[in-house]
Parts: C-alpha cells; structure tokens; sequence
C-alpha cells in the first residue's frame, strides 16, 4: 500500500458554519434596520415603543432563522450554505421597509401581520426539510399537483375583484392569493411532464422552415395545461401571473429540449397576447398608457399617478438615499407596501442599497440554477431551475413596473413585499431548493 493510498480522505466541508455565521448577520442587519428608522423618525430608539419593536422583531426572526437553520443541520447538512441566509436577508428587509411605511401610515399597520405571515413561512420551510426527504417523489403528484393548481386558481373568481383583480380569496379581515402557491405546483408538473418527454420533444417531430416542431400528442397535454392556466388568469385581470406562468413554461421547454427557437416563439406569442389584452382590457390598458406616458396625469391637470411618484422616489434618493425614514415615497398610496416597495427601497437606501438588493437576488438565483446543474436526474434539474426562474421572472416583473420598463403586473416582491401568501410561497421555494442542494452537493457513497 502506497502512502497516498493509506492518507485518508480530507471530509467534505458542508458550510454549516458560514451558514450560521451569515444568518446571524442577516439579523442583525435587520435589527440596525429597525433601530435607523427609530433614530431617524424619533431621534433614539433607546426605550420606548421603538426599541421594543426593533428587538422583538429582531428576536422573532432571529428564533425563526436559528430553527431553520438546525433543521438544515439536521437533515440536510451538504445543503448550499447561502440559500437560507440570502432569504432571511431579504425577509428582514421587507420588514423594515413596510415598518418604515406603518410609521408614515397610522391605522394601517402591516408590519405586525407580515412577521406573523413570514415566521409561518419559516415553519413551512421547516416542514418541508424535515419531510421532504428525497425531491424525486414529488413526480408521483404532479398531475395531482397540476389539477389542484387549477383549482386555486378558479376559486377567486367566486369572489369579488380587489383593485381590478380577481386573484384573492377574501373571508372577512383575511386573504390569501391562491396563485401564488399554484406556481410551485405548476412547476412540479412541467419538471415531471418534461423529463418523461423531452427526448421527443427534442428529437422528434416535423420540419417547419428552420425549427423542428415536436408532435401534437407529446406537446399537446402540456399545452393545454398551460393554457388552461392563463385562461383563467385572463379571465382574473391578474396578467402578471400570466406573464409568470408563460415565462416559467418557455424556460423550462427551452432548459428540456436546448432548443432556441423556443425562446423566439415563446417571445412572440407573449407579445401577441400583451398587445390583445391590452386592448381589450380597460383595467391592462389604463397600466399601459400609464407606462407609455408616465408624467401625462400631471400635464393632464390630475396629479402624480403611482409610477410618476415612484420615478420621482428614485431620484430624490440618488446613490446613497435618503436614509430610512426620511423619505416620501408612502405619497404613492396603497401599493407603497406591495406592488412599488422597492421605491422606498431606491428612495431610502439609494442606488447602492438597490443594487445589492438585486444583487441578492441573482445570487439566489444563480445558486438555484447550480443545483439544478448540478443534479444528476432530469426531474431535479429541470424542478430547481424552474424554481430559480419563478424568483428570476418574478423579480423581473416586478421591478420592470416599478422602473418603467415595463408595465405594471400588481405582482409583489418576492419576500420583500407586503403579502402573506407570497412570503410563505417564496419559503416554501427556497426550502424545495435547500433539500435539492443538499443532493447535489452530498458526496457519492465510497465504494468496496
């Protein structure tokens, strides 16, 4: 036996430890938060209601985080080490900003509901890494998954329209959006439907021009499925789901197949549906005139509409911001804590604390399209990057409203915006990932 043969093998670091030391600090950088609103809102934040807001939030998340992180420790020790703490980061920070905006807005608290709605998240994400032992049983419910996500989605339409929408189930003083939940369900069935198929879809079919179009009876079922979702969803005004929903299906058909073309088609038929909606859509089309026109309500005698208000919050904040508390972005109204959030973000924290948000974000993404790489069966792989893409897409969205690059969805920010079904749902994917990760990056068991 040589001496290489007999030096044993150098075990493999699982990163629990930066994990920890991550979360810790994306806590604490949630606690500064509360503090810095205090200080600037009421000159110390050393006793009183502020401090008792400051730390019991700060112990609340803090609580939460440490428990998904042992649950992590416990059952999915080669886990990637960022996942969690990115996501606890970015839940900190939405709670800071819709506490800034509850300071600006008395009688309409949501600050409170929001750390109720994300230490609930935290739990489901628990449940998930602790139940969820190996990703690939999910495509024993995908048709299952894929039926009930239709289901949710019809159930608002028996319920009245909330700000021209037909996306919330409304029972007295709560509500939930059952579209959001129908994301991960959807993309479960597209994972499983793709990895079954896409050799067919990829190999087989007839020669149209330049593109080879796959067969009826192999693309077919998954047609119908999607559209049968953005039916309903036209049928809902609720058109940034829509739009999320045909994203995540083009990028998962082009991630099975490595096929271009289906990028080009999937733009084109976008395209086409934007454009007729938006015409026959009263409520689409008033967000339409309002992004082909930002500054028209105030030529026309009517005062700054939501996105004149927001392009005025970004650049009153400059690159530094004004700090937190100290800007105006709460005269945007009612979306200042969902849908135009990320104003107060620009306003207050400025281009650099813009920027390292989304910074954040394409880490997390980027971490869910390595795991997807990185994984050995279709299903993983195409479930994780389909996962990656619901946060990328809806990312994309939500900020291309805000900025005026787009027009507006009425979509949140994920973990960022106020929405309790959207925070749960965002942890819900960030857990999925986690328990992916930790298959991928495990080390293969010695053999002999």
């Amino acid at each position: 036996m040589t001496r290489s043969a007999a030096r044993p093998a150098r075990p493999v670091p699982t990163g629990r430890t930066t994990e920890l030391v991550l979360v810790l600090t994306a806590v604490l950088a949630t606690v500064f938060g509360y503090i810095e609103v205090g200080v600037n809102l009421d000159g110390t934040v050393s006793a009183g209601t502020a401090s008792e807001v400051a730390y019991g939030a700060g112990a609340v998340l803090g609580v939460s985080a440490l428990a998904a992180h042992a649950a992590i420790r416990w059952r999915a020790r080669y886990a990637d080490p960022l996942l969690l703490p990115i996501a606890v980061l970015l839940n900190g920070i939405g709670l800071v900003v819709i506490h800034r905006l509850d300071r600006a807005t008395p009688g309409r608290a949501a600050a409170s509901t929001q750390l109720l709605w994300s230490g609930l998240g935290v739990a489901l994400f628990i449940a998930v890494v602790l139940l969820v032992r190996d990703h690939r049983r999910l495509r024993r419910y995908a048709y299952v998954g894929a039926l009930v996500a239709l289901v949710l989605l019809v159930l608002p339409i028996f319920f009245p329209p909330v700000y021209g929408s037909r996306i919330w189930i409304v029972v007295g003083p709560l509500s939930f959006q059952p579209g959001e939940l129908a994301k991960i369900l959807l993309a479960v069935f597209f994972a499983a439907y793709l990895a079954v198929h896409r050799d067919a879809l990829a190999l087989t079919g007839r020669r149209l021009w330049r593109w080879k179009l796959p067969r009826g009876r192999v693309l077919g079922p998954v047609l119908m499925i999607w559209a049968a979702f953005v039916g309903v969803l036209v049928l809902e005004t609720d058109l940034g789901t829509s739009l999320l929903f045909f994203g995540l299906f083009v990028v998962m058909l082009y991630v099975a197949t490595a096929r271009t073309g289906w990028i080009a088609i999937g733009l084109g038929l976008a395209a086409v549906g934007a454009v007729t909606v938006g015409w026959l859509s009263p409520h689409v089309h008033s967000r339409v005139v309002d992004w082909l026109d930002p500054l028209g309500s105030i030529a026309a005698g009517k005062g700054a509409n939501q996105i004149a208000q927001s392009l005025f919050a970004f650049a009153w904040g400059g690159e530094l911001g004004t700090g937190l508390g100290n800007g105006h972005s709460v005269l945007i109204g009612f979306a200042a804590k969902s849908d135009f959030i990320l104003a107060t973000i620009g306003e207050e924290l400025g281009l650099t604390g813009l920027i390292a948000v989304f910074l954040l974000y394409a880490v997390l993404i980027s971490r869910g399209f390595r795991t997807g790489i990185a994984l050995r069966d279709p299903f993983g792989r195409l479930l994780a990057i389909g996962l990656a893409a619901i946060v990328g897409l809806q990312v994309f969205v939500v900020a291309g409203g805000v900025l005026a690059l787009i027009p507006l969805t009425g979509m949140t920010m994920p973990f960022i915006a106020q929405g309790g079904s959207s925070v749960v749902t965002n942890w819900i994917i960030v857990a999925l990932l986690v328990r992916m990760s930790d298959d991928a990056r495990r080390p293969a068991p010695e053999v002999g």
